[in-house]
């Protein structure tokens, strides 16, 4: 097995890096404020299904 100096990791890509987790965050608030905004604008009863 090889061992790896610090340069050599600060080289290694790959993985999940910060700017996806950025991107899934403002991804997510866009989805959720505008769920708020539709909610507020067009506010209707939730049906339920179970019931006759």
């Amino acid at each position: 097995m090889n061992k790896i100096n610090n340069e050599e990791l600060t080289k290694i890509k790959g993985g999940f890096t910060m700017n996806g987790w950025t991107f899934l965050g403002i991804a997510a608030a866009i989805v959720f404020i505008s769920g708020i905004i539709e909610g507020i604008t067009n506010p209707e009863r939730c049906i339920n299904h179970g019931e006759n």
